[in-house]
Parts: structure tokens; C-alpha cells; sequence
């Protein structure tokens, strides 16, 4: 496959192996070890200049092959130009070009869709003045009759759009005006398609402007308006709910378009809130969050209150086909599927929530028309107060009395009601809370698993008013059965309902605190009964509640016969975890609480807890610099955790850990970790540093100035993070008009720009895509010198951060890198052979060689100095 001077022309041989490989890739008879050496074959062809061309020479013109090989091999070739194309000749950049451009019209939709999500990719790599050919070819396809060409033009420029707006919004020149003035007098015309299709495409791509608000959509706002009435109505129920989208969005940002109208666009989403598509009614739905969030006058919403309010709570009786309904039937002895098991974040130790749709969580967490609805019925409480009620409460008490076993969805509907307008309408509830929890209590028990989990998030609502009953003798009694049913709740055998208790207990744990230390025996017993039966998901909220419990009765706990019931089976859960499983972080943040609320009497657990904590720091400590030496993925939350827990242990010890912290390596790690690039693993062990200074400060004192120094800096870095992001938009735009400007005012952006990447890289490296490439061009210019150096400190800072933000720029990272003569700094050439070891071993099936090979021999010679 060699290049060559003339018009580029696919050889038969190349032609023929490709299209064979892609045919065996897509194949479902391929086994994954096949697809796997396929995939090897694909990445060794890619090595060769022109193999994008022939993918592109696939796509666009092998019609005698099937179109789920020409949709390959388009795939491919998008994700090939994601990271190559910056790197290719500019000769088959063009060719690649001239190959998409007529396909917009291609016959087969797939194929047009193929075509418009490369070209999207193509805009986004080099904006529209790369392509001059493009703007006029889409325009030609809007303005002709066919419905191809305007439907393949219309894809494209749709995913344009979504994916990078601001790029039509540019001044562009040789165009008198930019791209959306020329283009948005096209598809306001589009609006009154006959194509659904069209129809569609041509209304989300205006709707993705109203954030952005151009001049040319300002200006024509009322013709946009007069579009969006005439598609109130459409056919296609995608159009209807792009429709409530945009009034969405137009209600959040740009309220006073909205203002002359807002009768009727209150009035039509009452309607379509009703829609027979639960998708177009859940966008509808979104309206009433958004409305008063405008903090337009209530006036305009309240005489549509008695309305409104019935339609919420219809809404928000479970669909027949829900899938919680399936869920909530399985057994909590199955084990949990990893699918459900969610991300689990240290920081993230929520009990209750003061939103309807955050607790009452399906087991698939999916937003749904059920949670929206109550969201809205939880805002609509807190805007307008008790005067929901009168309609909402005859409805309620309906629902609730229909008892036969077909109504059971709308009396959990009224539960959830209840729940939902807990904290808005308490005033005109309390008179008749008592009754109302009365009524709850035997709800625990119904025979549906959702009835009895949505009670016990509704409970909790009311933990505050269940509490302060205690101090008399009807209160009490009250307390203790929703206490018992409860902890009754917590040892059901539905999974569903063992969430949804333990969250609920976890609340009323938080409000009752000292309270419940007359009934922590079988409080403890229920707890741990449940930490030997729940599998692996709902384990994680017992953990939350035994620690929600430590806290609330602190020293309460610190009882031979407790202790005796609540430590033994967490120690041999600690016994069982291994320092690499993440099913470790709620037992640590567990044994937090216990150790803080034990005090002393947690001394007899604490030596091997401490040794542990220690040697999971050092060993996420090694596994930042070598993951292979280490065992592990580093995993900063490992170290959170283990620095939180050694800061529970110091407030629980007091001067009892001085022992421990003078045999071990606590202090050197721990210095380490206040420098680290990540704020919550600093922000811990500044905690932990606090703490150790005021029980143990003689064993910080050899190391003290550096703490003192790191401590200065940190405040330093406090002080100009919020102005970070300014000083970066500054910097970009002069970093990307390099040649148009003077050469020192590059470099010295391109080091100031640096300098703040390393003293802040968890606020820039998130941006870092935006400006990589003309930033490592300008620090390729640079000489060797200290500036330098601090430049490629935030340079490396950033990648720890956000690795995946470099990888479109790899090739100018690795020619600035290459830029050096020599990095003095022992340190630096470290971090920069850390951060391209780390691209190698990412890089993996021959990815970091294929951006290797389009490096220049000089280049390569200089990285071959750190081994890669």
C-alpha cells in the first residue's frame, strides 16, 4: 500500500484483505480470541500511510459489498481520524474529504449516517475554515428536493450541532456572515417538512443554540417561536418532545422570550404532560421543575394548580411494564449481578435526601416519568406550600383506601405523594401527622415489596416529627414501631426493601441520635443479622447504617456486650477483603465512626487496623509509579479512605496512637500525600495532619518546615483557583493564533498557562483537549531553562489528572517532550517518563506504535532516551 504522486487509487490485493477482515470482525460465527487477532491484523494495517483510504475508498463506493462492511469500515476510519488525523499527509486528508462529501446523498440511511458522524469528527479536528468545501456542499443538499441529500446534509449537520456548536457561530473568512446565518433560515423552512425525518433533525439542531444564543437565532426568535407552535402538535412524537425540550431550556435561560406566551405554553404542556408517549410526557414534566426554578410569578401557575396537581399524581403510579416492578419481585438471597452494583465513591455518604427521585432509587437508577413527577410534586410544595393540599389530600386519601390487591400501585402512588410533599406542605400537615404515620406503620408490612419500600422512605420523611414525639407517652410508643418495623424491614427478604429500610434508618438514626441508645441491643442484633445475609449491594448501606449509628450514639457504644455483637463479624469481613478490593471502602469509612465513637475502647482493634491503612498508602503510593511492581490500578480512594480512617483513629486514640505512628512510616507517606495532584487526597491528609499535630506533634518535627511549606502553598493555590478557568480562556485563544503573533507573548502564555496547570490541574485538565496541540507547539519553541521546566510540571500534573484529554495531541506532546536538549531536574525527567511509560502501557494491540511511526527519526531518537 504505498503512496504515490497521482490520484490515489485502492490496489485489489489491499482492497480485498481489508474488506475480508471487516467482514470476519462483524461476524457473530468469529469467536473473541478471533476478533482479538483480527483487530491485531486491522492495527498492523493502519501502520501504512494510506490504510485510512482505503476504509474511506470502503465506505463510500464498495457497493458491491454489504452495508454493514461499508458501515465498518466507516466506524473505523472515524475512530482511526480521532486520534491520526492530525498526524496524516495532507494529500489523504483530502482525499478522505473528497470521498465523504458525496455520500451525504448516499441511497442507504445507515451509509448517510456513517458519512455524517466522520464529518462531524473531520469539523471538530480542524473547524470549518479546514474545509471550505463542506459549507457550500451542505447548503446545496438543504436546498435540493431530494430527500437523500437533504436528510444525509441534515444528519451531519446535526451532529455538528450537538457535538460543536460554537464552530458554525465563528466568523469565517470569505463568508460575509458566519454558517448559522446562512444555515438557520434553512432549517426553520425545514420545520414544515413533510418528513418527520427532517422535521426532527433540523428542530434539535436549533434547539442545541438557545444556551449559546447567537445573534442570528436572537434576532429571529419570534419566527423560531411561531416554528415551535406550529410542531406543538406534530404527529411524531420525537418532534413533540424536542418541542417541551426547547420550552425547557427557553423557561431556564432565556425566560422573558417565553413571557408573552406563557399562558399558552403553560396551557399546552399541562396537555402534552398527559401524552400517550411517556417519553414526550417525561420532557413535559421537566417544565414545572424548571418554571419555578425561574422564579417567574407564581400567579401564572397557581390558577393551574387544581389541574396540574392530579396529573403529577397520576403519573407517578408505577407503569405496568416498569421494570421495577420485575426487580423488586427478586430474592434477596440471589447474588447481585455486577451490573448492579453502582460506582462507589468515598465521598458520596448520603443517609436521606431532601429529593423525592434521589431515594426512592430503582435498582436500574433510571429517570423515569414516576420520578420526575414526584420531583415536581416535591418543588411544587415547597413554592406553593399548603395550598396543594386541598386538591392533592382527597386524591391521596382515595388511593389509599382502595385496599384490594388491583390498586395496589395507586396507594403506593399515594405513599410516594406523601413522601414527596413532606417538607413543602408541613405545616398544613402537622395537625394530622400522627394520624398519618399511625397509618403508615402497618404499610411496613404489606404483602407488596413496593408498598412496604416506598413507607419506609416516607417514614423517614416525617423522621423529624416521629422524633420529637419521644418526650411523651403516645410519642414514644409511636418512635418505637416505626423503630421496630424498621429494623423489621432491614431482615426482609426483598432487596428492594432492604435498601430502601436501611436508608430510611439510617435517617431517622441521624435525627435521633442519643435517643435510641436504650435500644441499641437489638438495633445492633437487626444491623448485623442483615451484615450476614445481604449480598454485595445492599452490604454497602448496612455499613452506612452501623456507621450512621456510631456517630449518633457515640460513646454509647463503647460497651462490652456491643462490642460483642458489632465487632467480631466486621472484623472477619476486614480478614476476608484484600487491600485492592473496593468493597473495602465502606468497611473503612464504617470503622471511621466506630473508631471516633469508641475512643479508647477502640484500642484493642487498633493496631492491625492502622498497620493495614499504612500499607494500602504505600502500596497505591508505588502503583502511581509502577502499577506492575505495585499489583494494582492506583486508586486514589484507597488512599482517601485509609487517611479518613487513620484521622478517626487519631481523634478516637488521642495520644494512644503515638505508639503506632513512631514504629511506622506515617509521617513520610503522609507528607507525600499533602502534595498530592488530586484536592481529596490533600484535603484528607491536611485532616490528618491537623490531627496528629494535636495529639503526637513531636513525631511531625524532623519534618515540619516541609509541611509548613506545603501548607503555604496549598493556601496559595486556594487563592487563585477560582480565577483559574478566566486566566486559561485568556492564554488559549492567544496560544492558538501563534502565528499571527509575537513570538514572546507565546511562550510566555505557553509557561503562565503551565505554571497554573501545576498548581491547579484537577480545575484545567478537564479542559485540556481544547488547547493541547497548539500548547505543546508553542512549548516545542521553547529553550531549556527553568520556565521550561515548570511549564512540563503542569504539563505532567495535568496528565495524571486527565490522561484521556492528551490523547488526541499525543504526537505534539511527544515532539515537545522531545524539544528538550536535556531536563536537568531529576524529578521532571521522572514525571515525563512516567507520563509516556503510562501512554505505552495504555496504548495497548499496537496503538503507541502506530503513533510512533508517525513521528519524524529525529523525534523518536530523543524519546528513545526514557525507553519507550
Amino acid at each position: 500500500m504505498a503512496e504515490s504522486s497521482a490520484p490515489w487509487q485502492p490496489r485489489e490485493e489491499g482492497f480485498r484483505e481489508i474488506c475480508g477482515l471487516l467482514e470476519q470482525q462483524i461476524s457473530h460465527s468469529s469467536s473473541s480470541a478471533d476478533k482479538s487477532q483480527i483487530l491485531q491484523q486491522l492495527l498492523h494495517y493502519s501502520q501504512y500511510p494510506d490504510f485510512n483510504n482505503y476504509l474511506a475508498f470502503i465506505l463510500a463506493r464498495a457497493e458491491g459489498k454489504s452495508v454493514e462492511i461499508r458501515q465498518a469500515a466507516g466506524l473505523l476510519l472515524k475512530n482511526n481520524l480521532r486520534t491520526a488525523y492530525k498526524s496524516m499527509a495532507p494529500v489523504n486528508q483530502q482525499y478522505i474529504k473528497s470521498e465523504l462529501l458525496p455520500c451525504l446523498g448516499a441511497a442507504d440511511r445507515h451509509i448517510r449516517s456513517t458519512v455524517g458522524t466522520i464529518i462531524s469528527v473531520v469539523v471538530q479536528l480542524e473547524g470549518v475554515l479546514g474545509w471550505p468545501e463542506l459549507l457550500q456542499a451542505l447548503v446545496n443538499c438543504l436546498d435540493s428536493n431530494d430527500i437523500n441529500l437533504m436528510e444525509g446534509a441534515m444528519d451531519a449537520l446535526s451532529k455538528i450541532c450537538e457535538d460543536i456548536p460554537q464552530v458554525l457561530d465563528s466568523d469565517v473568512s470569505g463568508l460575509a456572515e458566519r454558517p448559522i446565518s446562512i444555515l438557520l433560515p434553512r432549517l426553520y423552512k425545514f420545520f414544515q417538512s413533510p418528513h418527520a425525518s427532517l422535521r426532527k433533525l433540523s428542530l434539535g439542531s436549533v434547539n442545541q443554540y438557545i444556551m449559546l444564543m447567537p445573534t442570528a437565532l436572537y434576532v429571529s426568535m419570534e419566527q423560531y417561536l411561531q416554528g415551535l407552535f406550529v410542531l406543538a402538535h406534530d404527529p411524531a412524537s420525537e418532534v413533540r418532545k424536542l418541542v417541551c425540550a426547547a420550552f425547557v431550556q427557553l423557561i431556564e435561560v432565556r425566560t422573558s422570550f417565553l413571557e408573552p406566551h406563557l399562558r399558552n405554553v403553560v396551557e399546552y404542556m399541562l396537555q402534552v404532560n398527559k401524552d400517550t408517549d411517556e417519553e414526550v410526557a417525561l420532557e413535559a414534566c421537566e417544565f414545572w421543575s424548571a418554571y419555578c426554578d425561574a422564579q417567574l410569578p407564581l400567579g401564572n401557575l397557581r390558577e393551574f394548580l387544581p389541574r396540574l396537581v392530579p396529573v403529577l399524581l397520576s403519573n407517578m403510579v408505577y407503569a405496568d411494564d416498569d421494570e421495577s416492578i420485575v426487580d423488586a419481585e427478586e430474592d434477596g438471597s440471589l447474588p447481585d449481578r455486577d451490573q448492579d452494583l453502582k460506582p462507589r465513591f468515598h465521598s458520596s455518604r448520603f443517609h436521606g435526601s431532601d429529593n423525592a427521585e434521589d431515594d426512592d432509587d430503582d435498582i436500574v437508577n433510571v429517570w423515569n416519568l414516576r420520578k420526575c413527577s414526584a420531583a415536581a410534586l416535591d418543588i411544587l410544595s415547597n413554592v406553593f406550600g399548603d395550598e396543594i393540599l386541598p386538591t392533592l389530600m382527597p386524591i391521596v386519601q382515595v388511593n389509599l383506601s382502595n385496599t384490594d390487591d388491583t390498586t395496589w400501585k395507586d396507594r403506593e402512588a399515594a405513599v410516594l405523594a406523601l413522601g414527596a410533599i413532606a417538607e413543602g406542605c408541613i405545616h398544613g400537615l402537622y395537625p394530622h401527622l400522627s394520624e398519618i404515620v399511625t397509618f403508615l406503620i402497618p404499610l411496613l408490612d404489606d404483602k407488596f415489596p413496593l408498598i412496604r419500600s416506598i413507607s419506609c422512605w416516607t417514614l423517614s420523611r416525617f423522621s423529624k416529627f416521629i422524633v420529637q414525639g419521644i418526650g411523651h407517652q403516645k410519642g414514644y410508643e409511636q418512635f418505637d414501631k416505626v423503630l421496630m418495623g424498621l429494623l423489621r424491614r432491614i431482615l426482609d427478604p426483598n432487596k428492594r426493601v432492604q435498601e430502601a429500610a436501611c436508608s430510611a434508618f439510617a435517617t431517622l438514626e441521624e435525627e435521633a441520635a442519643d435517643k435510641l441508645a436504650p435500644r441499641l441491643e437489638i438495633i445492633l442484633q437487626h444491623l448485623m443479622c442483615a451484615f450476614g445475609k445481604y449480598q454485595r449491594r445492599n452490604l454497602r448501606i448496612v455499613y452506612d447504617a452501623i456507621g450512621t449509628l456510631a456517630d449518633a450514639v457515640g460513646e454509647e457504644l463503647n460497651q462490652p456486650n456491643y462490642l460483642d455483637i458489632l465487632m467480631p463479624p466486621l472484623i472477619a469481613k476486614w480478614q476476608q477483603l484484600s487491600n485492592s478490593d473496593k468493597d473495602i471502602f465502606p468497611l473503612l469509612e464504617c470503622f471511621t465512626s466506630v473508631a471516633q465513637a469508641l475512643g479508647t475502647g477502640f484500642s484493642q482493634f487498633a493496631e492491625p487496623v492502622f498497620q493495614r491503612c499504612i500499607s494500602i498508602i504505600q502500596t497505591q503510593e508505588l502503583a502511581k509509579v509502577d502499577s506492575v511492581s505495585a499489583g494494582v490500578q492506583y486508586d486514589k480512594e484507597f488512599v482517601v479512605c485509609c487517611l479518613d480512617l487513620l484521622s478517626g483513629l487519631a481523634e478516637g486514640l488521642g495520644s494512644g496512637i503515638e505508639s503506632l505512628v513512631s514504629h511506622s512510616k506515617l509521617r513520610d507517606l503522609l507528607l507525600q500525600c499533602c502534595m498530592d495532584y488530586a484536592s481529596d487526597v490533600r484535603q484528607s491528609a491536611f485532616a490528618l495532619l491537623g490531627d496528629l499535630a494535636k495529639v503526637c506533634p513531636v513525631h511531625l518535627q524532623p519534618r515540619l518546615s516541609e509541611f509548613l511549606d506545603v501548607a503555604v502553598k496549598q493556601l496559595v493555590r486556594q487563592e487563585i483557583a477560582p480565577v483559574v478557568l478566566t486566566v486559561i480562556s485568556c492564554l488559549v485563544p492567544i496560544l492558538q493564533h501563534a502565528k499571527e503573533l509575537n513570538k514572546s507573548l507565546i511562550e510566555n502564555s505557553a509557561i503562565t498557562l503551565g505554571r497554573v496547570a501545576w498548581v491547579c490541574p484537577e480545575i484545567v485538565a478537564p479542559h485540556m483537549e481544547h488547547f493541547m496541540e497548539p500548547w505543546c507547539s508553542a512549548l516545542s519553541m521553547i529553550r531549556d531553562d527553568v520556565e521550561k521546566e515548570d511549564a512540563f510540571r503542569g504539563l505532567c500534573a495535568m496528565v495524571k489528572v486527565n490522561p484521556s484529554g492528551a490523547l488526541g495531541s499525543l504526537v505534539f506532546m511527544c515532539k515537545a517532550i522531545a524539544s528538550w536538549h536535556e531536563i536537568r531536574s531529576e524529578d521532571l525527567h521522572n514525571d515525563v517518563s512516567q507520563v509516556l511509560h503510562g501512554y505505552k502501557q495504555m496504548l495497548i494491540n499496537g496503538v503507541w506504535d502506530q503513533c510512533m511511526s508517525a513521528l519524524e527519526p529525529p523525534v523518536k531518537d530523543k524519546l528513545s532516551k526514557y525507553l519507550v
